[in-house]
């Protein structure tokens, strides 16, 4: 039986939706705030694993990524509207092609997981809201370890879960850095490239590059 893992933000959730459901209540710099936020989203994780800091949940990370991006902007929001924000991490919008891929690797005898940096709590609820919590027989969160990707140590929590070999892991992100950390590890790779952004990390390539969800 195979075992297919996805990256949760940005793979199977749109990161970007929760802003633009508020868009309305911040402005015409809604898109530029989100970039922004994510990147410092990202950020925050990295730095926090690298120095080995205290640890803080992504949950938490992201309310701060969210006041930062509001101040660099120079927008003034109120404690409704981040915590209206934060909250819509519980409910993201899928990808189009991301409920007829699962479906479709179900069908077909797959086991399915998740493996993100979000805590237990936001991970559940989001997958409820999206309707593709039936199709997965695991959602792993870096909680269990409290360090960020792409410590080594959060990619061991699948082969621990499924009791498999990386080679036995099918692993897909969007997220260029995740794919390179996941065949450093020595998963079979597909980076979900629906952007078309430029290659990196020519080092430690993708095993197939794919635009679309429906493609695999």
């Amino acid at each position: 039986m195979s075992i297919h893992v996805f990256d949760a933000y940005g793979t199977l959730l749109d990161v970007h939706a929760p802003m633009k459901h508020l868009q309305a209540r911040i402005g015409a710099h809604a898109e530029a705030v989100s970039r922004h936020l994510r990147a410092k989203q990202l950020e925050y994780t990295w730095v926090r694993t690298l120095g080995g800091f205290p640890w803080r949940d992504f949950r938490a990370l992201t309310a701060d990524a969210l006041d930062h991006a509001l101040a660099a902007h120079g927008i003034t929001a109120d404690a409704a509207f981040k915590a209206d924000f934060v909250a819509l991490y519980d409910r993201l919008d899928t990808f189009p092609d991301v409920p007829a891929a699962l479906s479709r690797l179900k069908a077909q005898g797959a086991r399915l997981a998740i493996l993100s940096n979000g805590t237990r709590d936001m991970l559940a609820a989001a997958c409820a809201a999206a309707g593709i919590a039936s199709d997965l027989d695991a959602v792993v969160s870096v909680d269990a370890i409290e360090r960020f990707k792409t410590a080594r140590e959060v990619y061991a929590l699948v082969t621990a879960r499924f009791g498999a070999a990386p080679a036995d892991i099918a692993f897909y992100s969007s997220n260029r850095w995740d794919v390179a950390a996941g065949t450093a590890f020595g998963f079979v790779t597909t980076w979900v490239n629906r952007a078309g952004a430029p290659d990196e990390y020519a080092d430690l390539p993708p095993t197939r590059v794919v635009t679309s969800l429906a493609e695999v």
